[in-house]
């Protein structure tokens, strides 16, 4: 399985999260966070959506930790210090990477996570879009059952094929979704 870290921004949005985390159901992934990153997003969550409670996000969160046991990482604060990033905001989502070895850091900011840096340490920045198509070249099969069965589970409201392509290209899926529109008996 590749060992992903997922950043604050992919685990904003409900059913993007959803979306990657069906790879980690369909153990094509072993995805990582910590509380900190689980921070991040529920508080900017909470920041834009005054309507949703906190309560609510702290159940996802813990949902999540329960759902993916070794998910939540702990273990990794000493490193933090030890990086250099563009933004020193981001270095414990780099040394959340380092500590577990994980293959990919899966971010919208890839500007945040120069190659060059996270090359030092054999991981690399990918947006979910790219993260995706890699995944598709490695088990083209497995991650189209994995999203057909991600879109088969999402009842309030279902989706069809068309309605859920949409849903992802807005997600920032555009790729993915040019690839999938040729696929859409097998999704």
């Amino acid at each position: 399985m590749i060992r992903v870290v997922l950043d604050a921004c992919v685990l904003y949005s409900a059913l993007l999260r959803g979306f990657l985390l069906s790879f980690a159901s369909g153990e094509l992934i072993k995805p990582f966070w910590s509380q900190e990153i689980q921070g991040e997003w529920t508080r900017s969550l909470l920041q834009n959506r005054p309507d949703l409670k906190r309560e609510n996000l702290e159940r996802i969160c813990k949902n999540m930790d329960v759902h993916f046991p070794t998910g939540l990482v702990r273990g990794y604060e000493s490193i933090t210090p030890t990086l250099t990033l563009p933004d020193p905001k981001d270095r414990h989502v780099l040394a959340v990477a380092i500590h577990v070895e994980a293959e990919y850091i899966v971010t919208f900011d890839l500007n945040d996570f120069p190659e060059t840096t996270l090359r030092l340490y054999g991981v690399e920045a990918l947006s979910p879009d790219e993260f995706v198509l890699q995944l598709i070249q490695i088990s083209q099969k497995r991650v189209l059952e994995t999203i057909k069965d991600h879109r088969l589970s999402l009842t309030r409201p279902s989706q069809t094929v068309d309605e859920y392509l949409v849903t992802l290209e807005k997600q920032g899926l555009p790729k993915t979704v040019a690839f999938l529109r040729e696929r859409k008996d097998d999704i």
